[in-house]
């Protein structure tokens, strides 16, 4: 009895895992489907659902009837910089906010976190005023200097995790050898945190390569358009171009996909280190 209760179990767990996966993956699989018609099968009836003919004419297009490799730079430059910066800055500061005790420590952490709580399109109008007058509207700078403040916070809460998860001992022993602080941040605390620091950048890159509402306010000309808000460029008042913006959809996710499948272990290890063999 017990073994038949087991063995339905097992069965149940595994036909609700298969659905919730249905259901995850069949968006992408559709959209991929849809890149691949020709544009004058997308909307002929019954739907098929896998094309008769595959047409790459979706994806020629792109590239012949749009700037979409500018916007693949575009985006592909800012989400980087961004990321980097950003990191290498939360890096130091949730430091600082592990291994020192201060006034107003609490405090800056509540405010970290309050950020978290605040949608972001509620900050668009003064971020708007503010980035005119600093003459950054229209400026890949400008951009990239909203995404890092937009990142900090977040990624310092995830790092300082990290390093109050390694022992003060390993930073006291490079001290006690000759290393100063820093030193020994970035040759002894450093390689230690790899995991962690690779997912916090991850976080970070496709936040900031996935994020429409800011590019679309800051950025108006052509030539500086990011993938999303390029993306949005395909729907227009009486018509949505469904297969320019699938291929371009699935363009836009291959470099997020192969950053995950290049650092897939980091990304694990980093989000499951609880403890640090001693």
């Amino acid at each position: 009895m017990i073994d038949k209760q087991s063995t339905f179990g097992r069965i149940s767990k595994v036909i609700f895992l298969s659905l919730c996966l249905i259901v995850t993956v069949f968006p992408l699989y559709w959209i991929v489907v849809t890149s691949l018609k020709a544009p004058g099968s997308i909307y002929s009836l019954p739907l098929d659902y896998w094309p008769r003919e595959i047409s790459f004419e979706n994806y020629v297009g792109l590239f012949t009837k749009s700037d979409f490799g500018r916007y693949m730079i575009n985006s592909l430059l800012v989400a980087t910089v961004a990321a980097t910066v950003a990191t290498f800055i939360s890096l130091l500061s949730a430091y600082v906010l592990a291994r020192f005790h201060f006034a107003g420590r609490g405090a800056v952490m509540v405010a970290f976190l309050l950020t978290q709580m605040i949608p972001g399109f509620i900050a668009l109008g003064p971020l708007y005023i503010m980035m005119t007058n600093m003459n950054l509207v229209d400026s890949e700078t400008g951009l990239i200097l909203v995404y890092i403040a937009i990142c900090i916070p977040f990624c310092t809460i995830m790092l300082r995790g990290f390093f109050e998860n390694v022992p003060d001992a390993l930073e006291e022993a490079a001290m006690i050898d000759g290393c100063s602080r820093l030193t020994a941040l970035f040759r002894v605390l450093v390689p230690v945190m790899l995991p962690g620091i690779a997912a916090s950048f991850i976080f970070n890159f496709v936040n900031c390569w996935n994020e429409l509402f800011l590019s679309v306010t800051l950025m108006n000309s052509d030539e500086n358009k990011t993938i999303p808000t390029a993306l949005a460029g395909f729907i227009s008042s009486f018509n949505i171009d469904w297969g320019s913006m699938s291929a371009a959809a699935v363009l836009t996710v291959v470099p997020a996909l192969a950053i995950f499948a290049f650092a897939s272990k980091f990304i694990v290890q980093g989000l499951t280190a609880g403890a640090v063999k001693g």
